[in-house]
């Protein structure tokens, strides 16, 4: 089971813009994306796109291409309607990163939160094969991916999502959640271990793996030094880095 997109797509986006997870993610993101140089002149190819957030980043950002991708006919359309003002050559279409065709090759691929819904671990590669088969030699994942091992032992709830359940089945762990809001967005997940992604990174061809920690936002008033030192000590992602 996936994010109700399809039902809740108005929620979803409002989570993703204003929950303190995500908005470490989008920093940690722009910091990496920073220390590679920009993305101006790129191929780029935003997997799990939702509702077009980083794939809009990546077009402000100058790429030469930015195309995003989701499952979700509903999140798809209402990327669409917010792709008109960003400047550069946006654009979107359905599709399984599992089952993806040959779109590109791009230079840069970005994931949020995309390999922790591979049900089984014969999906999980599949979507690195995937991703891989769509990249230039050379090119960069950059993937959000979440930390296993915090529930019990960590309350996510003050950062945006609280996990409620965890149930042994299959390659990995379910993982029952929410996103914090009235009401709450319920969804499911997979506890992959990081070393189920680099094995699977591997696997698919590419050269490097690598693990960058979670970045906060300078604090504010909102949000001060100690709720983001909170935070750091046990974050709900890490960025996944790869060089095909």
């Amino acid at each position: 089971m996936r994010f109700p997109y399809d039902t809740l797509g108005e929620e979803f986006p409002e989570s993703t813009t204003t929950a303190a997870y995500s908005a470490a993610d989008t920093h940690t993101l722009l910091e990496a994306l920073d220390a590679l140089g920009g993305v101006h002149g790129l191929d780029t190819l935003d997997l799990a796109c939702g509702h077009g957030h980083n794939t809009r980043l990546l077009a402000r950002g100058g790429a030469r291409r930015a195309l995003g991708v989701d499952t979700s006919e509903e999140l798809v359309r209402r990327a669409r309607a917010h792709a008109g003002h960003i400047p550069g050559a946006v654009a979107y279409v359905v599709a399984d990163t599992a089952k993806l065709p040959r779109m590109g090759p791009f230079d840069l691929v970005t994931a949020a939160y995309l390999f922790n819904q591979a049900p089984d671990r014969t999906a999980l590669h599949a979507m690195f094969r995937s991703i891989r088969a769509n990249l230039r030699d050379g090119g960069r994942l950059l993937a959000t991916v979440p930390n296993a091992g915090a529930y019990p032992h960590v309350d996510w709830s003050p950062y945006g999502v609280r996990i409620v359940e965890r149930i042994p089945a299959g390659d990995a762990p379910l993982l029952k959640a929410q996103l914090v809001g009235d009401p709450a967005v319920v969804f499911e997940f997979r506890e992959w271990a990081h070393s189920d992604f680099a094995e699977a990174a591997v696997e698919a061809g590419f050269a490097t793996v690598g693990w960058q920690p979670n970045r906060t936002p300078p604090a504010d008033a909102a949000r001060d030094e100690a709720y983001w030192t909170a935070y750091r000590a046990w974050p709900v992602s890490s960025l996944m880095t790869c060089t095909a």
